[in-house]
């Protein structure tokens, strides 16, 4: 055992900061799914058309499906499941309830939607634990596809679930990747298990055995990658299946390689038999064929979506949210997870207090904008909103308006935040300098503050004694909104 890391090969320390994969992201934003982005423009587009023709023929629904299958192709959709996936809709659109309905785009658009859902599997998949602790879950997957980062990141999303998971490095060949594991393992939260360059296997299996004997309810298994698939890895792999007997095999994928991901997919669950897939850069530039197809393919589901390069950017996979989002029809419930995540509650209560007794404050602004950007950037939240989704152009946001005015408000001092009125022109001046603004900016921003205030006064006056719950009138939100990113 590894004298460093103490007994047991326990260790929590960490050595730095991770390392990225080698391939970065072309493009990325945290939290959101940037790889349908091209997709959902061009669906929408045929949808578009389909709207505008009132009434549909056969024809129509041909012309339509083509532009659909084309879409599809240009996402890297397998061709064979781009072909299936659109016969499958047409029989179902060329139909009488289609033809003769009063709203026949919608009604295949529906029919999409329905289908979209059922080609990346129907219902969440969900990690299967035994009934007698630990799970062992190993995780497998090339070199480069972000592995031993989405072993942190999955312990992060089980220690939210409540879970007490053990990292267990069995990654020898790789140089750093101990080091890796015990950095991302840390800010994570969670602890690691290793004993140098020994034998895998034996690595993990003695792994298990601490997890039994110190109260771990899951065990996750960093095993080593390679850049190519080879014998000798899938050797190793089997070897430690055999071994350790995991309740589940989850293999790490690069979404921006494409096709290629679902080709690695079914090499790994022809030798492995996998159990599921980690789909990783959904937030880059790419396409999203992968996440259409490795379903299709290897018949094995996505459980998680990484999404960002964040410890926490990892989501449960639901299919039904994804079609929506693809289709443009936001993804209401993954907002609402992000809010329940993010959100004191405790504190939103007492915010909504203030606002109702007329006490809120810069502080208080302050906060709320603080409370939004755990949930992810503003594009990505908005794009959740049915209604919203799909309308919302980049040109209409400004994600660096809420810095800037965060700037601004950090530049006051305690009690000018508490009693923005106090602000004369000299203070005006030193704030602006002090945030790296121009008056101009300080006196919009003291502005709005003011028109929000009295809104809030208003507010408070009409819920005097009603003993109604309070709800926050769509001008005031548009002012929020106005304070931090968007143009109303």
């Amino acid at each position: 055992m590894n004298a460093l890391t103490g007994s047991a090969g326990y260790s929590q320390k960490s050595a730095g900061d991770s390392r990225h994969s080698n391939r970065q992201c072309l493009s990325t934003k945290d939290g959101e799914y940037m790889a349908f982005e091209g997709l959902s423009g061009k669906l929408n587009n045929v949808f578009g058309k389909l709207r505008g023709r009132g009434k549909l023929n056969e024809k129509d629904i041909k012309d339509a499906m083509r532009e659909v299958r084309m879409a599809l192709l240009d996402a890297d959709v397998n061709y064979k499941v781009a072909k299936d996936f659109v016969a499958r809709v047409s029989e179902k659109a060329v139909g009488e309830k289609v033809m003769d309905s009063l709203t026949p785009a919608q009604q295949v658009i529906d029919i999409v939607h329905r289908e979209l859902i059922d080609l990346m599997g129907n219902t969440t998949a969900k990690l299967d634990f035994p009934s007698k602790p630990p799970c062992v879950i190993m995780m497998c997957g090339l070199q480069g596809a972000g592995k031993t980062t989405h072993c942190a990141k999955l312990a992060k999303y089980l220690i939210s679930q409540n879970r007490r998971p053990l990292l267990v490095a069995c990654d020898i060949y790789r140089p750093a990747a101990i080091d890796q594991l015990k950095i991302v393992g840390e800010k994570a939260g969670a602890h690691v298990f290793e004993m140098g360059q020994q034998d895998p296997v034996k690595i993990a299996k003695q792994g298990i055995k601490y997890a039994k004997d110190n109260g771990f309810d899951v065990v996750l298994l960093d095993t080593a990658g390679r850049l190519h698939i080879d014998e000798t890895l899938m050797d190793e792999l089997k070897n430690i299946k055999r071994e350790t007997e995991p309740n589940e095999i989850l293999l790490v994928v690069d979404s921006m390689t494409g096709q290629d991901a679902v080709n690695v997919a079914q090499s790994f669950n022809e030798a492995l038999d996998i159990s599921g897939v980690i789909l990783t850069k959904l937030d880059g530039d790419t396409r999203g064929g992968a996440a259409l197809t490795v379903l299709a393919i290897t018949g094995k589901p996505i459980k998680f979506a990484g999404i960002g390069e964040k410890i926490d950017d990892l989501e449960p996979f639901h299919p039904d949210r994804m079609a929506s989002r693809i289709l443009g029809m936001g993804d209401v419930l993954t907002l609402i997870d992000k809010a329940k995540s993010s959100i004191d509650e405790k504190a939103a209560v007492k915010t909504m207090q203030k606002m109702q007794e007329n006490k809120f404050d810069l502080n208080d602004l302050y906060a709320q904008f603080e409370q939004i950007e755990k949930m992810g950037s503003i594009q990505s939240l908005l794009k959740m909103i049915p209604g919203v989704a799909g309308k919302v152009k980049e040109e209409d946001i400004d994600e660096k308006k809420m810095p800037r005015t965060k700037a601004i408000i950090s530049s006051m001092t305690p009690k000018e935040r508490e009693k923005p009125s106090i602000i004369d022109a000299k203070r005006k001046r030193r704030i602006a300098a002090g945030s790296g603004t121009r008056v101009e900016d300080v006196n919009q921003l003291l502005r709005q503050f003011d028109q929000m205030q009295k809104m809030m006064k208003q507010m408070g006056l009409a819920g005097k004694g009603k003993g109604k719950k309070m709800r926050i009138p769509m001008n005031m939100m548009k002012q929020m909104g106005n304070m931090g990113n968007m143009k109303f």
